[in-house]
């Protein structure tokens, strides 16, 4: 995998245990802050719990009454566009960068970067995902979930999506997050995950920790320096609570469409 950008300017790695879907969203959202005031960039990796449903945030909350499997999963709205997610047994990953960082000089070009090592990663595990180079015209019905959907970029094992991403711009920063489906949910049976597409040469399955192992790795080496950032900040963790408690956690914000 060759990539476009390479930049010497290092991100903070924080990978954060497993949490709920408010918190997360609240996380994403400081970091994004802190990225465009403090010019901080950090690639962050988490998990949620329990299993959850995240809307697109043009997405219609009353839609998901129509997807049955998800219905008694808790449920939030993204700042970020695109089709709902099941996060269950995923890997969720988002970078937030200063719209001043090399890598965030192109939007597409940012996608195709962060899904490209992703590509050699899942390589190391024997896996041969690609990217998707079949463009797609939104139209009215389209799938409720995301990995229904297909864009440019995308990353698929056969013809299925495993790994989709979407952006979120404001003055001075840009955050990309998107969700690796490492196995089926019982949440979303109709989405197959790496687990059910590929035979591992080690056996088992691709772990999230050994995914977030080699995919680092693969980023030194390809994109940029990666350094610890460390337990969060207490003022920090105290913004990314109130953007959670106050915002995400609210149903005022999820169905406000």
């Amino acid at each position: 995998m060759t990539s476009e950008v390479r930049s010497s300017e290092p991100l903070k790695l924080l990978v954060d245990p497993p949490a709920a879907g408010a918190w997360n969203m609240g996380v994403d959202e400081m970091l994004m802050e802190r990225a465009a005031e403090a010019g901080t960039a950090v690639l962050r990796f988490y998990e949620w719990t329990p299993a959850t449903l995240s809307l697109g945030y043009f997405q219609n909350a009353a839609d998901r009454s129509g997807h049955e499997a998800s219905r008694t999963a808790p449920m939030v709205r993204r700042s970020s566009g695109g089709g709902a997610i099941v996060h269950d047994r995923e890997l969720t990953y988002s970078i937030s960068l200063p719209t001043s960082h090399p890598l965030a000089a192109d939007a597409e070009t940012l996608y195709r970067n962060i899904h490209g090592t992703l590509l050699a990663a899942l390589a190391e595990f024997g896996v041969a995902a690609r990217l998707n180079e079949t463009a797609t015209t939104p139209f009215a019905g389209e799938p409720f979930l995301c990995f229904q959907r297909r864009a440019v970029g995308d990353v698929l094992l056969d013809r299925f999506k495993i790994c989709g991403s979407a952006q979120r711009r404001r003055r001075g920063a840009i955050l990309q997050h998107g969700s690796v489906l490492l196995a089926q949910s019982p949440a979303a049976p109709e989405l197959p995950g790496i687990a059910e597409l590929a035979a591992v040469p080690s056996g088992g399955r691709i772990t999230s920790s050994q995914l977030v192992d080699v995919w680092t790795r693969i980023w030194r080496a390809t994109l940029s320096p990666l350094e610890p950032y460390g337990e969060l900040w207490a003022e920090d963790q105290a913004r990314a609570n109130l953007h959670a408690s106050e915002k995400y956690g609210q149903d005022a914000w999820t169905n406000r469409r």
